[in-house]
């Protein structure tokens, strides 16, 4: 399966493009700077230009899968939130649908179920992951939504803590390269498909921890 990552200089992205290219899948890394195309090769990927600000619907050609993990980054103000964390993700979305791609899964955030949870800035981003999620949940695309706790560059472990349409609090952190590995195995598992999934440190097996059928 040809794979384009969305955000494949990002944590999440790094990590998943490897991990694509050691299982069966064929990744694409999107990133918005030629300087970051050695970075993107020598993770398995084939590097593509594409600027969510911009014009980045041509990076997805031949992609049978996209998955969404970029992120406007803890420095940047609202703004930037709402162009690449919402406004990007619908794009993206829009754009797969327009280029006939079924397949989507999205790195959301925890709670965003609950967007005016908690103070500060993060509240704007969590309604920006919400709605971006509503916007997947709403689309005709083959969707699954992961919501990943705070995040870690700890080393994976292959095994994480999982819960269906969460609401509750105070799980474990987890790593990027526990999220990249949860994202190829729900590429892997069509049961995943139109679900939204809490992502949480565990010592549940990846792939068993995220089949509803388990």
């Amino acid at each position: 399966m040809h794979v384009a990552v969305i955000g494949a200089n990002g944590g999440i992205g790094r990590e998943l493009l490897a991990q694509l290219a050691d299982g069966r899948h064929e990744p694409i890394g999107i990133v918005r700077d030629e300087a970051q195309f050695d970075a993107v090769r020598e993770r398995g990927g084939e590097p593509r230009l594409g600027d969510l600000e911009g014009e980045f619907e041509p990076a997805l050609d031949g992609a049978d899968a996209v998955v969404f993990t970029a992120g406007s980054g803890g420095d940047t103000g609202w703004d930037k939130t709402l162009l690449v964390d919402l406004w990007g993700a619908r794009r993206s979305i829009d754009a797969c649908m327009e280029q006939g791609i079924d397949r989507f899964v999205m790195v959301s955030a925890y709670r965003a179920s609950e967007p005016l949870a908690g103070d500060g800035p993060i509240r704007a981003y969590r309604v920006a992951k919400r709605c971006a999620d509503d916007y997947l949940e709403q689309s005709p695309l083959d969707g699954t939504i992961l919501r990943p706790t705070t995040l870690t560059d700890a080393d994976g472990t292959g095994h994480v803590s999982a819960a269906f349409e969460y609401r509750d609090t105070g799980r474990d952190s987890i790593s990027r390269a526990d999220v990249a590995g949860t994202v190829v195995a729900a590429l892997d598992n069509d049961a995943t498909i139109d679900e939204t999934i809490g992502l949480f440190g565990g010592t549940t097996p990846i792939e068993q921890a995220i089949d509803p059928d388990e």
